[in-house]
């Protein structure tokens, strides 16, 4: 395939690998498996093997052995009992359940942001992140994925401000599935009913965010943050109506949309 990457195996000299070698390798093979995954290349239930991936990616196998177990700790692949992985379906409350999750990660963010600020100052790239998705009054096609970048960026930096390792290390499980990332629903304007409507509102939430950690708020802004993670909720219950919306959402081909939606708990 074309988005396929190729990695060197060796330090050239005694064929073996180098522990910053394998490092390396291990996180761009990391990416490159997740991203097979989120385009729908392996099926849920689905058997996923070291050694085609060895051939596919052009890396060797430790790294992707290592890529395969991270993937199975984040929860997109399951452990076989027999040994080795499958790829792990999810049904629409699943789906439903890690953006809410994510909410509550970013609401004690966002609270902790404001309690543990020191200067206002620590609040400038957060600010700017603010002012550059201002200027965008739609997303189009040609602008979206500049607005995802500035939007990952605004979350990525309240999660700093919280000054948590531990949340750190918690947010980036949480965010790995593949509907739970800050920017997974959002959509061109020509891609979602109401997209408009949507983008001001999120907007408007990321000023109030701003304003409450500025002004050491912490109720507030964790309020503000868990009803800003609520409209991804809302986006995704509308796609899964909607075929062709859905069809759009990072890691649709592992969400099985025909699971009986009283089986699943999903009340829409």
């Amino acid at each position: 395939m074309g988005n396929d990457v190729e990695f060197p195996v060796s330090d050239g000299a005694s064929g073996r690998l180098r522990p910053t070698d394998v490092a390396s390798q291990t996180a761009r093979a990391l990416y490159s498996v997740r991203e097979l995954l989120l385009r729908g290349e392996f099926a849920p239930g689905e058997r996923v093997s070291e050694l085609p991936l060895v051939a596919r990616l052009g890396v060797s196998r430790t790294p992707i052995r290592l890529a395969l177990e991270r993937l199975a700790h984040m929860g997109l692949l399951e452990v076989n009992a027999s040994g080795g992985f499958s790829v792990r379906g999810f049904t629409p409350a699943e789906a439903l359940d890690a953006i809410e999750i994510r909410g509550v990660l970013e609401g004690t963010a966002a609270r902790l942001a404001a309690e543990r600020l020191v200067d206002t100052a620590e609040l400038e790239a957060l600010r700017r992140c603010c002012r550059d998705m201002e200027a965008f009054e739609r997303l189009t096609l040609e602008s979206f994925a500049s607005y995802m970048d500035m939007n990952e960026s605004f979350h990525a930096i309240i999660v700093d401000l919280a000054k948590s390792p531990m949340l750190r290390r918690t947010m980036e499980q949480a965010i790995s599935l593949p509907f739970a990332s800050p920017s997974a629903m959002v959509f061109p304007t020509s891609g979602l009913a109401d997209a408009d409507d949507t983008l001001a509102i999120a907007k408007a939430h990321h000023r109030g965010i701003v304003d409450a950690i500025a002004k050491r708020q912490g109720t507030r802004a964790e309020s503000l943050a868990r009803e800003h993670a609520f409209i991804g909720r809302r986006v995704m219950e509308h796609a899964l109506s909607d075929t062709a919306a859905f069809r759009r959402v990072p890691g649709s081909p592992l969400i099985n949309v025909s699971y009986s939606s009283h089986a699943a708990g999903y009340s829409g």
